[in-house]
């Protein structure tokens, strides 16, 4: 999984352009009305509140599937899908996300790259909001694992139990897209996608989370790096600025009214 994710970071770093370059290209190529339209194509979405109800909504519909998907996955469970599933979830687990925002700050700083770097920051940042998201979501609901309990519907708020959303979900997402947005090859999306979605699967096989806290984890990690990668905004927040200063690196959200 690391080899692969690192295959497409090199791949990405050699061809890297900055963005000045990119626009001045296809300035050249296509002249100043097709500009106007690439950034009217390139504004971001603003989220609206009956959109986040959309979603919710249908999360809690599927989440009627929660205990009859719960029991068919742990009544067809195998040990060659048990082996799947340890390999599926790693991209949810530091040693893979954490891996991979390291290698490109490497890879930006050697190779003297500003703008991989400033991606590989991009892509820190879809993490941190993910993972901050995360545990707010699961200190707020406290909802106990499958494996735990036996009813779907058993919330505990602040009882300290973290199946809601899935943490290794929204990770392996936030990951995923984010990087999709940085190398947009149409392949490598769906590549990243369908791996972060067999992170997904691994959980409802280890019996660790129910269906509706996957698809909240996924949703989660995906909002992120869209956020954070300026291609959503919500409550009139662009995408974080970062401060860099010798105790570190901080990022820092403006709101424009």
């Amino acid at each position: 999984m690391t080899s692969l994710l690192g295959v497409l970071i090199a791949v990405r770093a050699v061809s890297w352009q900055a963005p000045d370059s990119q626009a001045q290209l296809y300035a050249g190529r296509f002249g100043e009305q097709a500009i106007r339209a690439q950034v009217a194509r390139d504004a971001p979405h603003v989220i609206r509140w009956w959109e986040g109800a959309a979603v919710l909504g249908g999360i809690v519909a599927m989440s009627t599937l929660d205990q009859p998907l719960q029991r068919y996955i742990q009544g067809h469970r195998s040990a060659s899908g048990d082996d799947l599933a340890g390999v599926a979830r790693r991209m949810g687990q530091v040693e893979v996300f954490g891996t991979v925002a390291g290698a490109m700050l490497v890879v930006g700083t050697s190779g003297h790259r500003p703008a991989l770097n400033r991606a590989a920051l991009r892509v820190v940042a879809s993490l941190a909001l993910a993972g901050t998201l995360s545990s707010a979501g699961k200190l707020l609901t406290g909802r106990p694992r499958p494996d735990q309990v036996g009813d779907a519907d058993d919330l505990k708020l602040f009882s300290g139990h973290e199946s809601l959303p899935s943490g290794h979900t929204t990770m392996a997402f936030a990951l995923a897209t984010s990087l999709a947005n940085e190398i947009h090859r149409p392949w490598v999306t769906v590549g990243l996608l369908t791996v972060a979605s067999g992170t997904g699967w691994s959980r409802l096989n280890d019996d660790k989370h129910w269906l509706s806290d996957v698809l909240t984890g996924a949703g989660v990690g995906i909002a992120s790096a869209q956020l954070v990668d300026g291609r959503w905004t919500v409550f009139h927040l662009h995408p974080p600025a970062v401060l860099a200063a010798p105790g570190g690196v901080a990022f820092v959200w403006r709101a424009a009214f």
